[in-house]
């Protein structure tokens, strides 16, 4: 897990040093990163998830590992929906690039949200863990309803 967190965190530190388009040479490498930051994120979300919602035992060190890698790769795959990108294999629906205004209002909305589950879930706390869980989550649906193909 350690390495994985190291991981995160180089690739986030590369993605925020450098503007959006230069980081992918073609539209498809674009989409294939921002799927594999969000089968991250939907990784250890759902752990998170499955200890909030009583489907797996509580575990503070595990929900506090969880919480370091969503910390450090939840705004990457917004960084990867520029020009190009609404084509090829992804499900992603147009509305992202028609409705971007209203795409980037969703992913502040998630990225605030998603701050506070991080921080319930370093707390030590299954309370407040659960208390997080639940709105962090309703950013994510309504982004997945509005913006994503089924």
């Amino acid at each position: 897990m350690k390495k994985l967190l190291a991981t995160a965190l180089v690739v986030t530190a590369a993605a925020t040093a450098l503007p959006a388009a230069a980081q992918f040479a073609k539209p498809e490498d674009a989409i294939k990163y921002r799927q594999a930051a969000f089968t991250l994120m939907g990784r250890h979300f759902g752990s998170l998830g499955a200890m909030a919602n009583g489907k797996a035992p509580y575990n503070a060190a595990t929900a506090a590992s969880d919480a370091d890698v969503l910390a450090a790769v939840h705004m990457l795959p917004f960084r990867a929906f520029g020009e190009g990108t609404d084509l090829g294999k992804t499900d992603a629906k147009p509305e992202i690039w028609k409705e971007q205004a209203k795409f980037k209002q969703a992913s502040e909305n998630m990225d605030g949200e998603m701050t506070k589950l991080v921080a319930a879930a370093k707390s030590g706390s299954l309370d407040q863990l659960k208390a997080a869980f639940g709105p962090t989550a309703k950013t994510c649906k309504a982004c997945h309803d509005h913006f994503r193909k089924d």
